[in-house]
């Protein structure tokens, strides 16, 4: 089997298992050329095939089993055979030891190199038998196993060098020079990438420091270190951050980007000082994560419909609305990379830009050179666009423009900080617009929130009680079953993996453009709307609960208010 698997090669592998076509393996080798990367790599960074897709292959072409390591636990044992540099350096991971045939089973992101595999022989003194698995499973595990035990190697070496360092050098010489520390921050922003982690918190205590990540809407502590190792971490960041690490009495905010197993990350760093040092929090963005097929946003059919029809509307304000975190700029990006053709002039105002996407202009706010909303929306207009989209509007000024432009036939699409659709409209009468030019302008709100879906693998189960029937406006003779969060290893004991959107869609009819024009208050339109078949957030998210896709306790958290 061995010979066979030295002959084959991945292109020819993906190629049979018409993973990929012969144009894009030749695409794909056009590419690697000087290089330097795999062509696997290449593959995936060109987004020609995911690693799950490889991984699949493999293992029907060359028939080996594919294995999932968030489901296997590994002995302590089997995980001494081997250093964890070289675990990294081939990405593989040891899985199980038969010590009757002396065969060693390892799980590789690449089954077919040779290389690799004599290494573990010749390190181990075993015979190797690969599984197939992925690059990112083989990170995840790695972190799991050794990722503790790295971080603790890391601080030693840093306080041994402190203890070197005898005489009184400049602190943050010092800090910045500890390789230590430099490794420490990656390994932290790595860890988090593969824990899909949105946000990474660094919080001074009075005599710890406490390393929490955002998973799905949620904190959960990840590491705690000694106080003593803030300053060097802080001053790190600050430098990758391009912020002056000589300032510790003002808030500051920079920007870092970083490469995670081959994926382009922006990470916006706000660092704030607090009474026991500066608390770090680093927002994590791909910069492919933004723009999703539609097909991704969780849109039911019947709210698809209702997004396209707003998106075709060839002038008027959409608006989308929600609290920070609950998809509001996925949901723009993905509606402009729908609108986005060759025959239309698509300009953007945004504070920042989060998102690059091709064929659209983009303009980055910057209040240092009078550069606000309104002095770039102003411009724009004289840029001959045909659709407009602004970060979020603010302030009157903005607003006004905004409803201008969209009424001297312009699409406009926009963000609102509001919590549900028919309060949007009453927040522009708040700003100051007059309620005919909202009823005139405004073509849709969609209100949208991000529900945690629950883990496939260990969700329970059970009847609902008589109180949940009524918060679903179900009957209380009906039977209904809910399911609840349990907690495994596939969703590290949370219960609940990735998240779902959940949408409150109004589109404007005349029968609402006249409660608008007459002020009759978020409530008429809100009952209108209803009347007109719009499904409210509770509405949206009950039937998530009912299917099984999340809980009654997410479903009653986006929808306290509805």
């Amino acid at each position: 089997m061995d010979y066979n698997r030295k002959k084959l090669r991945l292109g020819d592998v993906l190629v049979n298992s018409k993973a990929i076509s012969n144009t894009q393996l030749l695409q794909a080798l056009d590419l690697q050329k000087g290089s330097g990367k795999k062509l696997g790599e290449v593959l995936v960074e060109e987004g020609i095939v995911t690693e799950e897709q490889i991984a699949m292959a493999l293992s029907t072409q060359l028939h080996i089993e594919l294995i999932d390591l968030t489901t296997i636990a590994v002995s302590q044992d089997i995980l001494n055979l081997i250093p964890v540099n070289v675990l990294k350096k081939n990405k593989i991971f040891p899985i199980e030891y038969a010590d009757s045939m002396n065969v060693l089973r390892v799980a590789m992101a690449d089954p077919m190199d040779m290389y690799a595999q004599d290494d573990i022989s010749i390190i181990t003194n075993c015979q190797v038998e690969p599984a197939v698995t992925t690059t990112r499973n083989i990170m995840l595990a790695i972190d799991k196993y050794y990722g503790q035990d790295e971080v603790t190697t890391a601080l030693e070496a840093y306080a041994k060098e402190k203890n070197l360092n005898v005489e009184e050098v400049d602190a943050a010489e010092e800090d910045i020079n500890s390789s230590p520390i430099v490794m420490l921050v990656k390994e932290m922003i790595d860890k988090a990438v593969r824990q899909r982690a949105s946000d990474i918190h660094i919080e001074p205590t009075e005599r710890k420091v406490r390393v929490r990540y955002r998973i799905d809407g949620a904190l959960y502590e990840k590491a705690k270190y000694d106080i003593n190792v803030l300053g060097a971490m802080v001053a790190r960041i600050k430098i990758i951050g391009g912020m002056d690490i000589a300032e510790k009495r003002k808030p500051q905010d920079g920007r870092i980007t970083q490469v995670v197993d081959r994926m382009e990350y922006d990470i916006r760093v706000s660092v704030l000082p607090t009474v026991y040092g500066e608390k770090v929090v680093m927002r994590l963005t791909s910069k492919t994560g933004l723009t999703k097929e539609k097909s991704q946003l969780g849109l039911k059919p019947r709210e698809m419909e209702q997004f396209d029809y707003i998106l075709r509307n060839p002038h008027g304000i959409l608006l989308v609305t929600g609290p920070t975190g609950s998809g509001k700029s996925t949901t723009l990006y993905t509606a402009l990379s729908e609108l986005n053709r060759e025959d239309v002039n698509i300009i953007t105002v945004e504070d920042p830009v989060e998102a690059n996407i091709d064929g659209i202009n983009q303009v980055q706010v910057n209040p240092k050179a009078e550069l606000t909303f309104a002095t770039a929306l102003r411009s724009i207009l004289r840029q001959d666009p045909d659709i407009i989209m602004i970060g979020e509007i603010r302030d009157r000024e903005t607003a006004s423009i905004a409803v201008q432009a969209s009424i001297t036939g312009h699409l406009v699409v926009s963000t609102l900080h509001t919590n549900s659709s028919a309060s949007t409209i009453t927040r522009l009468e708040d700003m100051g617009i007059e309620s005919y030019l909202i009823a005139d302008s405004v073509i849709g709100v969609i209100a949208q929130r991000l529900v945690r879906r629950l883990c496939p693998e260990c969700k329970k189960p059970r009847l609902a009680t008589a109180d949940e029937k009524e918060l679903m406006g179900r009957g209380p003779e009906e039977d209904v079953t809910i399911y609840e969060p349990c907690g495994c290893s596939k969703c590290e004991n949370t219960g609940y993996k990735g998240r779902i959107g959940v949408y409150e869609i109004m589109k404007m009819s005349p029968a609402l453009k006249t409660i608008i024009s007459k002020r009759r208050g978020a409530d008429a339109i809100r009952e209108q709307a209803l009347r007109e078949g719009m499904y409210t957030l509770r509405m949206s998210a009950t039937e998530y609960v009912l299917e099984g896709i999340t809980s009654i306790d997410e479903m009653v958290k986006v929808s306290f208010d509805n």
